[in-house]
């Protein structure tokens, strides 16, 4: 059974909420006390409601699932990113593109032009000419920032994993509206309401946010190992079939 401690959270500073004068009436339950104007968080709640997230992505990941890392902050992106790739999750960490999960065919769209690109780049971009070329590596490029980390996802995820439910609203809304599971860590200054698995916890802290992230990978990845070999099904590498003349056409509209 995935379990963390209390020591680790300590260490990383997870205990640290926001200024006092900006809390959430709602976080009340989960607040300690405060020290120079600044909430601490009850670790003695966090603890077991993290542990419970821990067994929930252990067995999501068991069951063959996906969670789905957002964050797209700051000091969250590296990590998620990070620790989503080191895990085999999907992630996103550059901007959180509207309807990236209720619009899933337009998405797709885009998804199908990125990898068309990705196999026209392998036979090389300068066969199109400079200029062409280098649009092309261009819109490659922004395409893959903002869709790279979902590209072999396939759908939707099964679980939505996310760093400060206030930076992330749309992508909450979003999960919420097609009843996703949400694991989000709560800081004292937002509403935890409509979150399936709270995590009360600083939101802010690179420390604080490579811990969660590191310890649901190794979560993840502790239950894939677990799977009987039978059970581990190779993944299918699809031919791509790129219609050069109309990705060029598309691109002189």
């Amino acid at each position: 059974m995935a379990k963390t401690s209390m020591k680790k959270m300590l260490e990383a500073g997870v205990h640290f909420g926001h200024r006092s004068r900006f809390w959430h009436p709602k976080m009340e339950r989960y607040i300690y006390g405060t020290r120079n104007g600044v909430h601490i968080i009850n670790l003695e709640k966090t603890l077991p409601m993290f542990n419970d997230v821990l067994n929930f992505a252990s067995k999501t990941a068991a069951a063959g699932g996906s969670i789905l890392f957002v964050g797209t902050k700051r000091a969250a992106g590296d990590i998620m990113k990070e620790e989503a790739i080191r895990c085999g999750m999907p992630y996103v960490n550059h901007r959180w593109l509207g309807g990236m999960m209720t619009n899933y065919k337009t998405i797709k769209a885009s998804i199908k032009r990125l990898k068309d690109l990705e196999f026209l780049a392998e036979e090389n971009f300068a066969q199109f000419g400079k200029k062409e070329g280098l649009m092309m590596t261009r819109e490659m490029e922004k395409l893959e920032r903002s869709l790279g980390g979902i590209k072999d996802l396939g759908g939707v995820p099964d679980v939505v994993f996310i760093i400060d439910i206030g930076h992330e609203k749309n992508a909450v809304k979003e999960a919420q509206k097609l009843k996703l599971p949400l694991i989000g860590i709560v800081d004292t200054n937002h509403n935890p309401e409509g979150i399936d698995y709270v995590v009360p916890g600083n939101d802010d802290s690179i420390r604080a946010i490579g811990f969660y992230a590191r310890e649901i990978a190794n979560a993840v990845l502790e239950a894939k190992a677990a799977i009987p070999e039978q059970r581990k099904e190779a993944p299918v590498k699809k031919k791509v079939v790129v219609n050069k003349a109309a990705l060029l056409k598309k691109k002189s509209q």
